[in-house]
Formats: structure tokens, sequence, C-alpha cells
């Protein structure tokens, strides 16, 4: 008899972006691992972003418990829709209206941890006929939004024959928004004290990278398991490098503080020193841009380098990928930021196309990129080398032999090894 796990996540389809792909693609392998899976999302959620092309991949031997939200940014939609997205997509405009201040001041300081705190009493009642009859099963929590941690404590508390695995998908208190959200000394500590509990009664913590598990590791003696995130489609087979112009491709989302200044002027002086780099350059935006980067790049004179596309489809993504000369990782340069991985980076893996990164000093997608071959890394004091590198990226391009890395380092990366971790991290709890 397989047995049964409770995943309770408030992003699934057909919510957008890289959040919903981790738990989507444990629901499809667990199965495979001997695991009756059922999965608590939000009925009729207010999501930031939409691929209706992911409905299409919720495997079908899954059970599925829709609980209904109430979702604040729906009324503050009704004062501002596109201000109300751009803060759920995380772009906080430097120059923001008083109404857009306000709206993060109310965020921080009265949705605490998150605008979804609302959801845990609903969930709580509808998930009572399942753990009435699945009493010793293994519950585990995703987040962001971290109130969803919330519903897991709460849970444990209530029935503590089961087994509480809460996955950080980034960190809680130290995440790099968190100074943006205007939270005042009551709203901090209470934060503090929120991610203190989730810690200490969970029975396993999962990260998705080294960092956040030092961090926790210093926090509580709560056993941690790394598990990355990964990908799940097929690697590109082609090895000759893509037709076309020169391009270099960022697909995602670009926030304002993710504003690569030395990148752009990099771009600029190329595009200055050499005729030949112009013609053939183009700089490929895919996903939700801040107004403030647009404005960067049109104060470096890019803006005719542009190809910008806006949101596209997971599928349309992939393709993009593939069809890049080089694929472009922009990180905040923070201290905070060292421990986020960007669900793309393995995605990009696949695409096997060359990845220029971007990050702070010591960030944990250098080491990835140097165990995978996959790519070069600089941080932000690093120009003259950036500039070095894409040149002669763009030499190799000129002359043919920028083609595609063929090594098999990423197969460690595939949803279907990574969730026989999670399988066996499971079996661990209930040892």
């Amino acid at each position: 008899m397989k047995k049964p796990v409770l995943i309770i996540s408030y992003y699934w389809p057909p919510a957008g972006g890289p959040g919903v792909q981790r738990w989507l693609k444990f629901a499809k392998y667990l199965p495979q691992n001997g695991y009756d899976v059922t999965v608590v999302v939000p009925d009729n959620p207010d999501y930031p972003v939409l691929d209706e092309s992911l409905l299409e991949e919720i495997p079908e031997n899954i059970n599925l418990i829709k609980v209904k939200i109430k979702e604040p940014s729906r009324m503050a939609g009704k004062l501002s829709l596109k201000r109300t997205k751009n803060l759920q997509r995380g772009i906080l405009n430097k120059k923001a209206s008083f109404i857009e201040r306000a709206m993060v001041w109310l965020r921080g300081n009265f949705f605490i941890p998150d605008a979804r705190i609302g959801w845990k009493h609903h969930v709580l009642k509808a998930v009572e006929p399942f753990l009435s009859e699945h009493r010793e099963c293994t519950v585990i929590t995703t987040g962001p939004p971290h109130s969803v941690h919330l519903i897991g404590r709460e849970l444990k508390t209530l029935l503590p024959s089961i087994k509480w695995l809460a996955d950080f998908r980034d960190p809680w208190t130290t995440i790099g928004y968190h100074k943006d959200l205007k939270l005042g000394k009551r709203a901090q500590k209470r934060h503090v004290d929120l991610e203190q509990e989730v810690l200490g009664a969970a029975d396993l913590l999962i990260v998705t990278s080294p960092f956040t598990g030092k961090e926790f590791k210093l926090k509580t003696a709560t056993p941690l398991q790394l598990i990355t995130n990964g990908y799940d489609m097929k690697p590109n087979t082609r090895t000759r490098q893509p037709e076309g112009k020169f391009t270099l491709a960022h697909i995602g989302t670009l926030l304002s503080d993710r504003n690569p200044l030395l990148l752009w002027e990099t771009l600029q002086e190329l595009c200055r020193d050499s005729e030949d780099f112009t013609a053939h350059f183009q700089l490929q935006l895919a996903g939700n841009v801040s107004d403030e980067i647009l404005e960067s790049i049109n104060d470096f004179q890019l803006e005719k380098y542009v190809d910008h596309k806006g949101y596209v489809s997971h599928d349309s993504s992939i393709e993009l990928m593939f069809q890049a000369q080089a694929l472009l990782l922009i990180e905040i340069d923070s201290e905070e930021t060292k421990a986020i991985i960007p669900g793309k980076i393995f995605e990009y893996f696949a695409s096997r196309r060359p990845i220029v990164a971007i990050g702070p000093r010591g960030a944990d997608i250098e080491l990835l990129l140097t165990d995978t071959h996959s790519g070069e890394y600089f941080n932000y004091q690093q120009k003259a080398a950036l500039k070095k590198h894409i040149n002669y990226l763009y030499d190799l391009y000129k002359t043919g032999r920028n083609n595609s890395n063929s090594n098999d380092l990423i197969e460690r990366y595939h949803r279907s090894h990574l969730t026989q971790i999670l399988a066996k991290t499971i079996e661990f709890v209930w040892e």
C-alpha cells in the first residue's frame, strides 16, 4: 500500500513563474516512489502571473483539495490593478507613489507573515477528513508564502502523530525584500518569533540552497535536508550554436533592485567599440521587467538592441533558452541574495547554452556553475573580466564555435532524481 503524503502549497497551476514548478514536479514523481499524493491548493487565488499551459502538467494520479481563499490583493487591485500586480510580482518601484508606499507598509505590518495568512483557518478545516483517515501521514508545507508553514505548525500541534516537513524555497527573515516592507519593530519581532517556532516545531526542514542550510543550523537543532530545485524538460540535444543574432537572453523577472548597471555599461562599451558587434548584438528580455530597468537600458543607449517579449509561457521560455547565444542570470548584490538559487538556473543547465551570471561574492550559484561547467560567474566588481568574457563568446559566435555544452553533470538536478532524495528524506523522519 502506498504511503500517504499531504502537500500544502499556495502556488499551483495556473500560476506561472518558478514557484509553482517545485511541488508540481515532486507530485508527479512521488507516486513512482511509493507515495499516495494529496495536494492542498487555493481555490480561485489571485496569482500575479498566469501560465495556463501548466494545467496540462498536473498529474492525473494525485488528489487535489481546493480550499477557498480571500485575497487582499483583489481589494487593493480596485485602487490600482497595475501597481498591485507589480507588488505581487516583487517589482517595487524606486519612485513609488504614496498609494504604493502605503500598500507596502500595510502588507509588511498588518499581514504577518504575509497576505495569505487568512487562508490558514480554511485549510485547517478542509484537511480534517483527510487527517481523520490518515492519522500517521507525512505533511509537507512549502513557502513562501511562509504563512503556509503556520498551517503545518498548527497541524503538528493538533495531531502529533503526523510527520511534518517544512520546505523553504527561499529564506524567511533574511530574504532580500524584507527591508523593503517598511517593517516596524513589532512586525520584525513577530517574523523572528514565528520563524523560530516553525524551525523548532517541524520534524525536518528542507532548504534549496547551502547558504540557507547554514543559516538555519545556527537557529535550530531540527534535522535539515538540502534538495535544490531542478529541471524536468528534455535537455537540449542541438550541439551546434543557434542561428541568428548574437543574442544574450534573460528569461524571467527582472526586479528594480536586480539592475546590473555594470552589464549595461559593458554592453554599451562593446557596441561603441565595434561596429561588427553592434551589427549582430541583441539583448532579449522574456518575463516581467521593471520600468526602472528599462529606463536604465535606455540611459545606456541600448534600447535599439532590445527584444522585450514580456511574459511568455513556460514552453516558449524553454525554446528561447535553446536559441540564445548566452543566457544571463542576474542576482542582487547583497548579503541576503547569496542564498538565492533561482529556479530557472536548472533549466538554463538543461538548455546547455553558456550562462553568464552576475551576483554577490560567495553566492551559491557560483558553486553550481563551477560544478556543472555550465558558465561563468562575475561579481559586481569584475566589469573588465565580464567584458572580456562576452567578447570571447562573441568571437566563438563569429567563427561558428559557440556550441552547446554536452556534459552529463546536470543529470543530478533532474526532478526525478531529486524526488528520490525527497522520498528517502521522508523515510528518514519515520525511522
